[in-house]
C-alpha cells in the first residue's frame, strides 16, 4: 500500500491493509501536523511532490524493508497539499511475523521517507511561510 494522497489518510484502511494471518505483530507510525516548531506557532503545513519520483521511491523503500526484515506487508502513505493542526501527514506500516522485524522495518521506512523521498514541506507561521529540508 504505498499512496500520495490530498484528502486525509484513513488509518483504519492501513491497519485492514496490515492484517494477515501470517503476521504476529503490526507496528504503525502516524506523524500528525503540531501548532509549533522551533518556538514559532504553526497554522498548517502544505507538502509539495513530484508524484512520479516520490512514489518511486517509496517502492523503493517499501522493497529494501522487504529484503532487509522478514516482513509480511508494508504500507507507506503521505499527504500532498494543505493540512491542519492534529492532521495525520503520514502513516508508515509494517506487519510481519515479529515484533522486532515490525519496529525495525517501521522506523527505517519513516527515517527513509522522511530523509529522501522527493516531498516537501512549507510551514506557515505568523512570520511568514517557510520552507523546511527533509530530515529523520
Amino acid at each position: 500500500m504505498i499512496a500520495l494522497h490530498d484528502e486525509p489518510l484513513d488509518l483504519a484502511a492501513v491497519h485492514r491493509y496490515l492484517a494477515s494471518p501470517h503476521a504476529g505483530g503490526e507496528v504503525v507510525f502516524t506523524g500528525t501536523v503540531r501548532d509549533h516548531n522551533e518556538g514559532h506557532a504553526v497554522s498548517h503545513l502544505e507538502f509539495e511532490a513530484y508524484p512520479e519520483m516520490a512514489l518511486a521511491q517509496l517502492h523503493a523503500i517499501a522493497e529494501e524493508i522487504k529484503s532487509r526484515w522478514n516482513v509480511t506487508k508494508v504500507a507507506l502513505l503521505h499527504r500532498v497539499g494543505r493540512v491542519g493542526i492534529g492532521d495525520v501527514c503520514v502513516i508508515v506500516g509494517v506487519s510481519a511475523p515479529h515484533r522486532a522485524d515490525a519496529f525495525e522495518g517501521c522506523r527505517h521506512g519513516i527515517d527513509t521517507l522522511k530523509r529522501d523521498v522527493a516531498i516537501w514541506k512549507r510551514e506557515t507561521t505568523p512570520e511568514g511561510e517557510f520552507w523546511l529540508s527533509n530530515h529523520p
